[in-house]
């Protein structure tokens, strides 16, 4: 990322020859990785991006190209600051005056080139404030919740995880929509549906849930990591210890035609994982063959490589410390770039494939849980009909809250608004709602976050500082002139004054 906030230069955009110590202003629907090397090779005195205000009017090929590029402009780092500011009416108008102002600078002569620079109107950027500094206390908060079996104190648990943070290469416009607000809103409806069956004693299952909305995911599921040691490390007893049947994590379901469970270890027969995987075949078979033919499914086995700095899925950070976990998502792949992209927005979120992804995650797990398979259930048989259906209406409204706002880890702390309201959320379904912080540790910190993450900039209209230059030209000349003028003039008015006097001599 960039290491620099300060600003106080001139505008010009990528058309100008010489971009060296100039602010260098970018529209998105022309923005190409060539033109940004462009100017962090001359050594640009800033990047301005500028994004339109609504994504879903920009092309996809251009969103999708942005999408690629944005993982190199995260692992490139430099000195120039890079800013990004959603398009109005004067910001168009001071980057068309820019561009033409710049573009002029192409002209075949010299003399037109120093004219036109000379008498146009020049923009100053100028951003006020602090160069930006490292926060070294900074809390990454998680929300827990639980639902408590009925039938004894050595019920199973199952865990059901996803992380609430967003990530782009803008902490302020990263909005998260698919990855990862739509598997909050999953979660979310879990624990809704599934705190009306233990409501009631003929309904209420013999396993235990815990629910999970995780800070820090995108940070290497640093929230989960920390929850994970003081659980299993640092406490006598948790529902973490006594028996975990599988730990569920969902990532990423808001659109698409395909569902993914990925695993670090393909479940054995006969464990509860494995079961599990079977119920989503079987729902995805028969119950929901006939709604929703297209949809396929698939389990992608992908090992954990200790040597990435970065985990895959959150599962892994479970399979680690050897609990049974895995993760499904839309995503074929962990190296989708929808996955840290400031793109990923409301628009891109399909909330009928997120209603019926929750469907089929929902009636997986109710077998699971309620073992209707072996009890002789019908493979067809519905559980979230009539009063107990899906509710999109209810989806879609968590679906709009959570995509209304940046959620980079960067800009949640434990007294966030977006946080309180998630547990308050959580509170209504769910048993023990608390919150759980992660701290870096200031030997070896695993995360450093930075403020100054927005800055106001404004824009002056100035000449450029060639026309000082000529203006002062202009003066000093004008100054010789009427010196070399008034020299000349008193020499003439001595030679009349001796021409007068010979005059009156004779």
């Amino acid at each position: 990322g960039t290491r620099s906030a300060v600003l106080n230069t001139e505008a010009r955009t990528v058309e100008a020859d010489v971009l060296s110590r100039r602010c260098v202003m970018m529209r998105l629907v022309d923005f190409s990785y060539e033109q940004y090397q462009k100017a962090l090779r001359q050594s640009a005195g800033a990047v301005v991006i500028i994004l339109p205000r609504s994504i879903s009017s920009v092309p996809q090929d251009v969103v999708r190209q942005f999408m690629e590029i944005e993982p190199e402009m995260l692992a490139m780092e430099t000195i120039v600051p890079v800013y990004f500011a959603v398009e109005d009416e004067e910001l168009l108008s001071i980057y068309e005056q820019t561009r033409a102002a710049s573009a002029s600078q192409g002209s075949a002569s010299a003399a037109e080139v120093l004219l036109h620079t000379a008498t146009a109107n020049g923009f100053q950027m100028v951003t006020s404030g602090a160069q930006s500094k490292a926060i070294n206390d900074w809390l990454i908060p998680s929300v827990e919740g639980r639902l408590t079996g009925l039938g004894g104190e050595d019920l199973p648990t199952v865990v059901i995880v996803a992380h609430y943070d967003s990530f782009g290469v803008a902490p302020w416009l990263s909005h998260g929509a698919d990855s990862n607000g739509s598997g909050i809103s999953v979660l979310l409806e879990l624990a809704r549906l599934f705190s009306r069956l233990y409501t009631y004693r003929r309904t209420h299952a013999g396993y235990n849930l815990l629910f999970f909305a995780s800070g820090g995911g995108k940070f290497n599921y640093q929230g989960t990591k920390r929850w994970l040691e003081d659980n299993l490390d640092h406490t006598d007893s948790s529902l973490l210890q006594d028996n975990v049947a599988f730990v569920l994590c969902l990532d990423t379901l808001g659109r698409g035609n395909s569902l993914h469970l990925h695993v670090s270890k393909p479940p054995k027969e006969g464990t509860l994982q494995h079961a599990f995987l079977r119920e989503l075949e079987l729902v995805m078979k028969s119950m929901l063959g006939s709604q929703f033919p297209e949809v396929k499914f698939s389990m992608v086995h992908k090992k954990i490589n200790l040597a990435e700095d970065m985990l895959a899925w959150e599962h892994e950070r479970f399979a680690i410390r050897r609990l049974p976990a895995f993760t499904i998502s839309h995503l074929e792949s962990h190296r989708d770039s929808l996955r840290n992209s400031i793109m990923d927005r409301r628009a891109r979120v399909d909330t009928k494939a997120l209603t019926r992804n929750t469907r089929i995650i929902a009636e997986a797990l109710t077998r699971v849980i309620y073992n209707l398979t072996d009890k002789g259930a019908p493979a067809d048989l519905q559980i979230f009909t009539d009063q107990m259906q899906i509710q999109q209406e209810q989806l879609e409204s968590v679906m709009d809250w959570l995509s209304s706002q940046p959620r980079a880890a960067q800009l949640i702390d434990k007294d966030s608004t977006f946080l309180s309201t998630l547990e308050y959320y959580m509170g209504r379904y769910l048993k023990d709602v608390k919150q759980h912080h992660v701290k870096a540790d200031k030997r070896d910190p695993e995360f450093v976050f930075y403020d100054q993450l927005k800055q106001v900039m404004n824009a002056y209209r100035v000449k450029p500082a060639i026309f000082d230059l000529l203006l002062a030209v202009c003066i000093a000349a004008y100054l010789g002139v009427a010196y070399v003028a008034v020299q000349h003039f008193g020499l003439l008015y001595k030679m009349i004054q001796r021409l007068s006097l010979k005059t009156k001599q004779q």
